[in-house]
């Protein structure tokens, strides 16, 4: 456990104390333009008011003792999510909000509830930062983009959605989308030029704030007799090397990068609906959009989050505000599908052969990518089936059963230790 530092403490209550002030800005400006440009009182007067509370966190931090989250909550959320158990809760947990959010996005992309929603993070963020766990994690040079990222990521989902629950709501009542009445051409130049240039300019100094506040994260040589624990690849790799937990590298590394590759490249050849070209849109466009929400949120992501804030030493998930202690090792007896088959079910010993082996995988694989599709087609999918056709119907559905084999397998691993479905390492097939 960590004891009391000093210089960390005051640290914290330094960057604290700016932190708050710039959200208390933030809000201020926010009230400001509901007040000169929308001319809603009301909701000026709550988010000033929400503005002069950051200002007293600001000062309380200042003080020397920045409010934190209360120690049971602190050690409740680091029960609840680590662990292989903390693996399923927040993977499951983030789909189940995935579908919350999209069935009640009406609500949701409000601009009062959003920016709501955003306040509380970043207030939930400020509060956490008091605990030193969670601070040498999110304030680590290598971690703090993917903390902005995902706020970014955050925005630009909830304008998206913004735009297309406007449009969806313009079409039901049979006036067009939004992108055909501000459909006017502008020149190259001046005119997107000059915009290019100015968010050129922007981006220069805010990486120059950057590199001046933020030390670069560079350690010391390699050294092959020094290896860091853990050992992370750089945050846009982080998807591929929780794969690799689940699965051989020539699957992980190969076989599923080039399924997402060829997938978004047959996209334009495999998609039969005419709808949503040139503007934002859910409702004539469900399917596509609930399935590239869940491919890109769902299945990268959230495994990027997973890998950079969960992931410790041995490759063990702790909790958010759990120290990560080196010596912390789990005991995980990974165990094949014809193991639990033959031992533990049929209480005998594991068949020499391979056939007789893992038959039981190998029935469950065929089934999985070849009868489940027909079943699909002629009962949920089968509107697509009878739109889309044999070819392009089975293109679409083997993406679909392949992207959905890392979540499955994931929770297998989570939930029941299961190491292989066919495990045939005689010739180098591991699945």
């Amino acid at each position: 456990m960590h004891g009391y530092d000093p210089a960390f403490e005051k640290a914290v209550a330094e960057f604290l104390g700016i932190y708050y002030l710039g959200l208390a800005a933030l809000n201020a400006g926010a009230a400001y333009w509901l007040w000169q440009k929308l001319h809603k009182v009301r909701d000026a007067v709550v988010w000033l008011a929400v503005a002069l509370g950051f200002v007293v966190l600001a000062a309380v931090s200042m003080g020397g003792a920045p409010w934190g989250l209360p120690h049971g909550l602190r050690e409740l959320l680091n029960t609840i999510f680590t662990g292989n158990r903390g693996a399923v809760i927040f993977t499951l947990g983030s789909f189940a909000l995935l579908v919350i959010l999209f069935r009640f996005r009406r609500f949701f992309v409000r601009p009062r509830v959003a920016w709501t929603i955003l306040n509380l993070s970043l207030l939930y963020l400020g509060l956490s930062m008091t605990s030193r766990p969670f601070w040498e994690i999110v304030a680590k040079p290598d971690n703090v983009p993917i903390v902005a990222l995902a706020f970014l990521l955050g925005f630009f989902t909830w304008l998206a959605t913004y735009k297309a629950v406007q449009n969806d709501e313009r079409i039901k009542q049979g006036l067009p989308p939004l992108e055909k009445e501000d459909s006017e051409k502008v020149l190259v130049w001046p005119d997107l030029v000059y915009t290019e240039l100015i968010c050129m300019l922007a981006l220069t100094a805010v990486l120059l704030f950057w590199a001046i506040f933020i030390k670069a994260p560079l350690e010391q040589p390699a050294n092959r007799a020094d290896t860091p624990n853990p050992s992370k690849a750089p945050w846009y790799f982080l998807g591929l090397q929780e794969m690799l937990v689940y699965y051989d590298p020539w699957m992980a590394g190969v076989v599923l990068p080039t399924f997402i590759i060829l997938g978004l490249m047959a996209i334009p050849y495999i998609d039969f609906n005419k709808k949503g070209n040139g503007y934002y849109t859910i409702e004539e466009r469900k399917f596509a959009y609930s399935m590239f929400q869940i491919g890109f949120l769902q299945l990268w992501v959230v495994l990027i989050i997973l890998g950079t804030f969960l992931r410790g030493p041995n490759w063990n998930f702790f909790g958010p505000y759990e120290p990560w202690d080196a010596h912390k090792v789990l005991v995980l007896n990974n165990v094949n599908l014809s193991e639990y088959f033959w031992i533990d079910l049929m209480g005998m010993s594991v068949p020499e052969g391979i056939l007789a082996r893992e038959w039981l995988g190998i029935v469950l694989l065929i089934a999985y990518l070849f009868l489940l599709p027909p079943i699909l087609a002629a009962t949920i999918f089968r509107q697509f089936f009878i739109k889309m056709g044999f070819i392009r119907y089975m293109i679409m559905i083997q993406l679909l059963l392949w992207m959905l084999l890392l979540p499955i397998k994931m929770v297998l691993r989570w939930t029941i230790n299961l190491k292989y479905i066919i495990a045939i390492p005689e010739w180098f097939f591991n699945f």
